[in-house]
């Protein structure tokens, strides 16, 4: 299971008047993990997106367990959780400086055509990218030993 891992500054811009990261900022600070493992495993969601497939949220979750706040760095660790040749979850753990857990969460995605959002199977239109994602993806446990 390869598992991605993007820092990111914590901006002022980005707490809310408690000091603390503001919670939506975490949504796209998962993006931020998402479009890194896509790069991680060698692939660019901007050329998929040229060629007219767009990815976009069937579901998220997050989880806070700890507040970051301004000037520390926020660390994001992103996996495939799931895949199934249409379907895509991506697992999320954000950390602190100290190492603390601040953050889990899931994104669940699909591929569709941006004319019309009809879903598309990766594991037809992107060969490459189905056997990047089946190679990296989360084992069940079951097939650990």
């Amino acid at each position: 299971m390869l598992i991605s891992t993007k820092e990111i500054e914590v901006r002022y811009a980005e707490t809310d008047q408690m000091g603390v990261v503001y919670h939506a900022n975490y949504l796209v600070w998962m993006e931020l993990g998402r479009t890194q493992i896509i790069k991680d495993l060698g692939f660019s969601y901007a050329e998929m997106e040229k060629d007219g497939i767009i990815s976009p949220v069937l579901d998220i979750l997050a989880s806070y367990k700890k507040p970051l706040r301004y000037g520390q760095t926020a660390t994001i660790k992103t996996w495939i959780e799931e895949y199934d040749g249409f379907r895509v979850s991506y697992g999320y753990e954000i950390y602190n400086d100290e190492g603390d857990l601040a953050v889990t969460g899931l994104s669940k995605h699909v591929c569709v055509k941006k004319d019309n959002f009809r879903p598309i199977s990766i594991k037809k239109k992107y060969p490459d990218w189905h056997e990047a994602y089946e190679e990296a993806k989360k084992q069940p446990e079951s097939a650990v030993k």
